[in-house]
């Protein structure tokens, strides 16, 4: 295995810069007799990307994908000391359980929207991108999504979870109970602001849902799902 490895890594290094239709005359050299050529190894990759997201994101945006699921979006500590004192004020006495639907809810709708953002992010992707994808570990290629978009997915993804939070009025509710907590004799004022918090939190679940898929499709056969993937895939189980 770590022979077929280097020699993989080898040839990737010679064939970086070679046209494409070259690099598809050297199929059964990279497959070693199997025909996987070097753009079917960065197409495999991509696809595996693109698999893992789809999946990824349909589960969030879908109703509780959030709100009852591992991925749940709680309150940060001082906002639970808010909805602590805010029990006994009339009008607040199910605020945390109330906020707490009400930003998951935001989060799910905006997640809808996320599926189109990581796709042009893997479309960017270079082959040497993908050589290193392929010889790292079994979450490299979401380690690259998260450390080659993150800034840029969270520039796009913070006003639609805005927007979210806005329709499912989240914000609007929140705001309340901030007003009303501040109110309140002798405690330490908050800033009402929400929406970078769960855009945090937002993405940090999509990104762990990635992960989890991209693992599943590396050491699961059944989850390759198409005859690239299990083409590509393939190398590495022997």
């Amino acid at each position: 295995m770590l022979k077929k490895i280097l020699f993989i890594f080898v040839t990737i290094q010679l064939t970086a810069c070679i046209p494409t239709n070259v690099q598809d005359a050297l199929g059964t050299v990279l497959g070693e007799g199997e025909g996987v050529s070097v753009a079917q190894i960065g197409q495999g990759l991509k696809q595996a990307l693109e698999i893992g997201i789809g999946k990824g994101a349909d589960r969030l945006s879908a109703t509780d994908g959030f709100f009852k699921s591992n991925y749940k979006i709680f309150l940060p500590e001082e906002a639970q000391k808010l909805t602590s004192r805010l029990q006994k004020v009339p009008g607040f006495s199910q605020v945390e359980d109330k906020i707490l639907e009400l930003i998951n809810r935001g989060a799910e709708d905006a997640a809808k929207s996320a599926k189109p953002i990581f796709v042009s992010a893997i479309k960017g992707m270079t082959f040497n991108d993908a050589k290193q994808i392929l010889l790292g570990e079994q979450n490299a290629a979401t380690n690259y999504l998260n450390n080659a978009t993150n800034q840029q997915l969270y520039d796009a993804f913070r006003p639609k979870i805005v927007a979210s939070l806005d329709k499912v009025k989240a914000t609007e509710y929140w705001n309340k109970a901030v007003t009303a907590y501040n109110k309140i004799p002798l405690v330490q004022k908050m800033n009402p602001e929400l929406d970078d918090y769960v855009t945090q939190k937002a993405l940090e679940g999509l990104f762990n849902m990635v992960e989890k898929e991209e693992k599943q499709i590396r050491t699961n056969v059944a989850s390759r799902t198409t005859d690239l993937l299990k083409k590509v895939f393939a190398m590495q189980d022997k």
